[in-house]
């Protein structure tokens, strides 16, 4: 679906514009090791029910986030092997009061898939409740 079919209302509202900037330099969630990388920095940034939709569709809990994290981070402690993420089009919405819904566009080797996470300010802190990622079937939209 070409983004010109969804309207104008996936637009962020300007009053929302600082909270977007603040998220997207967090995204793509468990790619940025400025956010941490130890199981404790997992744990302040997830909900306890925190849980996943990958691209395949599959269902992820928060444990086994977090034990395919704990392989990639001990394998590659440095980080030197990070995929080169590319982000694109973030569009924020609060939904409820401190909870917002984060969409954007992420490009690895060709692969475009569209990302949501759900994210809860929470006493000066940010928590993803949820993500999920959706593979783009027709490049072009």
């Amino acid at each position: 679906m070409a983004d010109s079919v969804r309207g104008t209302d996936c637009h962020t509202a300007p009053g929302l514009h600082e909270v977007l900037a603040e998220l997207e330099r967090r995204e793509p969630i468990f790619h940025r090791r400025e956010c941490g990388t130890t199981r404790e920095d997992f744990e302040r940034l997830t909900d306890p029910s925190f849980w996943e939709i990958g691209a395949s569709g599959r269902l992820y809990s928060r444990e086994h986030v977090w034990s395919v994290l704990e392989d990639r981070y001990s394998s590659d402690p440095s980080g030197r092997l990070d995929p080169d993420w590319e982000t694109s089009g973030f569009e924020l919405r609060e939904i409820a009061p401190a909870t917002y819904l984060l969409t954007y566009t992420l490009r690895l080797d060709g692969r475009h898939t569209r990302r949501t996470t759900l994210w809860q300010r929470r006493d000066g802190d940010w928590k993803i409740l949820y993500h999920q990622g959706t593979v783009i079937a027709d490049q072009k939209s």
